[in-house]
């Protein structure tokens, strides 16, 4: 594995290795990798000839500068844990390497920036957009790798390409979750012996939820999961949302839709978890 700090390298890199004719798979992270980041690296391995990742904690998708500060940086355990599988190259940009100047840019996501996460963190979204597009245009890769755990970043990257005209396929893969069915985030790390005890009630109820889907209505499953939840000390249901999965709408009924997700985020002390969940099969 070679580690790149530099971008114009990286994208002469690519080059080369495009002009002969090999396919480029790409992960993007914030680094604090775990098994669901390397069961991205895994499935990017299967499909692609060379894989790619980056570990770049971007500051512009963070509304709040504690967050940024708290967020786990640990890359020599992510070094570690990368040669345990195929990677080709790390990328390891600086600040200065990515964002050189300040990017004014903006980006029309309709109402998939003014729900749930984008709701409740103002901003995020673009600033997303701002490092993908750019990681984006440096590793120019043939697919690109996104775990469903981050269901409506998905949805944004999606739509990103579509407004960059990028011809980029966006891979989504499936949640990877911990033995007591935690789903696996960077932001785990953070939490104490004792959050950590009660956090599990989350995937829980979520799981049970597709249980009740069978006598509740959407309402009531919604009030009844948010209601469980809170009812753990620990844990405080920021939103939880019942969404048609192709258009991350609200749907009201259950035969509305073929697709139905719900996705959910929750506030554990000063750190906050998503999860999300699939109501159909």
């Amino acid at each position: 594995m070679k580690v790149v700090e530099n971008r114009n390298e990286l994208n002469n890199t690519v080059a080369d290795l495009r002009s002969s004719g090999r396919s480029i798979g790409f992960v993007p992270t914030m680094g604090a990798l775990h098994e669901g980041h390397l069961s991205l690296i895994e499935c990017s391995n299967r499909e692609n000839d060379i894989t790619i990742v980056s570990i770049f904690v971007n500051p512009t998708q963070f509304n709040d500068s504690e967050d940024y500060k708290r967020y786990p940086r640990i890359i020599q355990d992510d070094i570690k844990k990368l040669k345990r599988v195929k990677c080709d190259f790390l990328f390891t940009p600086s600040k200065d390497e990515m964002y050189p100047d300040e990017d004014k840019r903006e980006f029309d996501f309709g109402n998939l920036e003014s729900i749930m996460e984008g709701a409740h963190r103002p901003g995020h979204f673009r600033g997303v957009a701002l490092i993908v597009s750019k990681l984006f245009e440096i590793v120019n890769p043939h697919r690109a790798y996104f775990g469903e755990k981050d269901f409506q970043q998905v949805a944004i990257i999606n739509r990103l390409t579509k407004l960059l005209n990028l011809d980029i396929k966006i891979v989504s893969c499936p949640i990877m979750r911990e033995k007591d069915g935690l789903a696996m985030s960077s932001r785990n790390m953070l939490l104490s012996t004792e959050q950590r005890d009660n956090v599990s009630i989350i995937s829980e109820t979520l799981f049970d939820s597709l249980q009740k889907k069978k006598i509740l209505s959407i309402a009531e499953t919604k009030e009844w999961v948010i209601r469980k939840i809170n009812e753990n000390p620990f844990l405080e249901v920021e939103y939880f949302e019942i969404v048609d999965s192709e258009t991350l709408n609200s749907v009201n009924e259950w035969s509305q839709v073929v697709k139905i997700t719900g996705c959910i985020a929750v506030q554990v002390g000063n750190i906050r978890l998503i999860d999300n969940i699939r109501f159909y099969s």
